[in-house]
């Protein structure tokens, strides 16, 4: 997947130029170029709109996440389930929608007609709820994928050679057990027989 998206950002101005000139052919090219300062002046109107209604939104929701957390106590997953219930997670869609309009803004700033086409897709009242449905889902499916294959211990090494258990300190976490100090002896055999 992400080769595929390398792979689109490297043609998307190959695209551009010849979906510029095709149009250029069958309009002309003042009215192209019309055309593409017409939905740059968009974006910037969309972007100067965006800017401070995602800035109020992003306070909004941190401070909706920082609540659901401090009221979980610190769990994960009580935090999780608070996030997706009540206010904020109305608040992470507003703050979803300011980004998707923000993001709309930039895409329509960028000269070109297939930037310009999701820009507005982005940027337009009536596409902007069904694509943040869309991605939520895709970020909720995406989010338990993840959980459900992280499991104790699958971030660390495994195998026959990974530490046992018994490394893990009083409180579980690895690293946090007892110090023990020492000082590497070699060997005189293992260095070719010389005394170092």
């Amino acid at each position: 997947m992400p080769l595929l998206i390398v792979l689109a950002l490297m043609a998307l101005p190959f695209a551009e130029i010849w979906l510029m000139i095709a149009v250029g052919g069958q309009i002309g090219v003042p009215w192209t170029i019309a055309l593409l300062f017409a939905f740059t002046a968009s974006g910037v109107l969309v972007l100067r709109r965006a800017g401070t209604r995602a800035h109020r939104q992003f306070e909004e929701t941190l401070r909706a996440q920082a609540q659901a957390y401090r009221d979980a106590g610190g769990d994960p997953q009580a935090t999780a389930k608070a996030l997706r219930e009540g206010d904020s997670a109305r608040s992470r869609d507003g703050m979803l929608g300011a980004l998707m309009l923000m993001v709309g803004g930039i895409l329509l700033v960028i000269p070109g007609f297939i930037t310009a086409a999701l820009g507005a897709l982005l940027a337009l009242p009536f596409t902007r709820p069904l694509l943040r449905w869309a991605f939520s889902a895709w970020a909720d499916r995406r989010a338990r994928a993840m959980g459900a294959t992280a499991g104790p211990g699958s971030f660390g090494p495994s195998g026959p050679s990974a530490p046992s258990g018994s490394s893990k300190g009083p409180s579980g976490r690895p690293g946090s057990g007892k110090v023990i100090q020492g000082r590497v002896v070699t060997d005189p055999a293992e260095n070719g027989g010389t005394a170092g």
